[in-house]
C-alpha cells in the first residue's frame, strides 16, 4: 500500500468514527434541567386565554375612551359665564305654528347659560320664597312643587290648594317685585338669544318652584329622572328657563340636567345658584335631571308660549293675585 492510500484510509476511518460520534449523542437522552423554584407554571389552552386577556383589555380602552367621550359640559358649577350658546338643529315639532304664531316660534334652536342675568341678592330672596311656600308641601316622594298659578302644591301623594292655607300670608310686596324683575329679564333674554319679538312672548301658566331630594319615589310625579320633551308634555311651550337656586356639591349631590342628543352625546349643566338655563322646548332637547343623591335642590321653573291664550300676566305674591 502506498503512502497516499494509506492517508486516504486514514481520513475515511476518521470521518466515519466522527459520524458514529454524533449519532451516538443524538440518540443519548439529555439530562433536563434542574429548575430552582420547580416546574414553570403552565395553563390548558394557555394561547387562546392570553388572546381573549389581550382582546378584552383592548375593548376595556376603548370602551372607557368612549365613555368620556359621551359627556361634554355646557356649563359646571365652577363656571361663571356670562352668556354660553350652544345651537342646535329645530326639531319639527313646530313646522305647523311658524305661520300662526310669526316672529315668536322658533327658527333656530339651542340652549343658552348665563350667570350674570340675576344678581345674588335676587336669588337669595327666590329662594326664600321658594322655600316659604315649599314650607307646607311635603310629598312622600322626593319631587315637590308649588304651582303659582293654580295655587297647587304636593302633598303626601296628591295636590292642596294653596288659596286655602296659611300659605299667603308668608309672601310680601318685596318678593312680589324682586320675581317680577327677574321674570321681566328672562324673557327679555328668552327673545333677544333667539332672535324673536319680545311683544309675542308670554309667560305660560306653567310657572312653579320645585324642591328634589333622596327621597324614593311614591307617585309617577316623583319620578323626574326620566328622559323627555316639554312640547311633548304640554304643547304649548315653546321656550324652557331654569333658574337654579341652590348649589350643585354644595347643597346637593346628583341632581345635574342633561340633554340627551341624537348623537349618543350628553350634554351636562351643573346647577349653581342665580344661573339661568334657557332652551327650546321641542324634541331637539330631550331632557332629563339625575337623581339627586344627598341635599336639597331648589329651582324656579319658567315656561314661555307664543300662544297668549295660555299666558299668565300677573303675579302677586302679597296676594296671590293671579290673573
Amino acid at each position: 500500500m502506498t503512502t497516499q492510500e494509506l492517508k486516504r484510509s486514514k481520513r475515511k476511518s476518521a470521518q466515519k468514527e466522527s459520524v458514529t460520534q454524533e449519532e451516538n449523542k443524538a440518540e443519548k437522552p439529555s439530562k433536563p434541567v434542574e429548575l430552582k423554584y420547580g416546574p414553570i407554571v403552565s395553563f390548558p389552552h394557555q394561547r387562546v386565554w392570553s388572546r381573549c386577556v389581550l382582546i378584552l383589555g383592548v375593548l376595556l380602552i376603548v370602551w372607557c375612551t368612549n365613555r368620556q367621550d359621551k359627556e361634554v359640559y355646557l356649563a359646571k358649577q365652577k363656571d361663571v359665564l356670562v352668556s354660553r350658546t350652544q345651537n342646535v338643529d329645530c326639531s319639527m315639532d313646530y313646522n305647523n305654528e311658524l305661520e300662526k304664531y310669526c316672529g315668536c316660534v322658533p327658527e333656530k334652536c339651542g340652549r343658552v347659560v348665563t350667570d350674570k342675568l340675576v344678581s345674588t341678592t335676587e336669588a337669595d330672596i327666590l329662594l326664600k320664597v321658594a322655600k316659604s311656600g315649599l314650607y307646607w308641601s311635603e310629598s312622600d316622594g322626593g319631587a315637590n312643587i308649588v304651582l303659582l298659578y293654580s295655587g297647587a302644591f304636593s302633598k303626601d301623594q296628591g295636590f292642596v290648594n294653596i288659596y286655602a292655607s296659611e300659605v299667603k300670608k308668608i309672601f310680601n310686596s318685596l318678593d312680589t317685585a324682586i320675581y317680577k324683575v327677574v321674570e321681566t329679564k328672562i324673557q327679555h333674554a328668552v327673545a333677544r338669544n333667539f332672535g324673536r319679538d319680545i311683544n309675542k312672548v308670554y309667560l305660560n301658566k306653567l310657572l312653579f318652584f320645585s324642591r328634589m331630594t333622596n327621597k324614593s319615589a311614591k307617585t309617577i310625579d316623583d319620578e323626574y329622572w326620566h328622559p323627555h320633551v316639554d312640547k311633548e308634555l304640554y304643547e304649548s311651550l315653546h321656550y324652557t328657563v331654569l333658574l337654579y337656586l341652590s348649589d350643585f356639591n354644595k347643597d346637593f349631590e346628583g341632581g345635574r340636567f342633561i340633554f340627551m342628543d341624537k348623537n349618543g352625546v350628553n350634554t351636562t349643566v351643573e346647577p349653581r345658584k342665580g344661573r339661568i338655563l334657557i332652551f327650546t322646548s321641542g324634541s331637539e332637547n330631550v331632557h332629563l335631571v339625575e337623581r339627586v343623591k344627598s341635599g336639597t335642590r331648589y329651582a324656579l321653573n319658567l315656561f314661555f308660549t307664543c300662544n297668549k291664550n295660555v299666558a299668565m300676566s300677573n303675579v302677586n305674591f302679597s296676594t296671590f293675585d293671579f290673573n
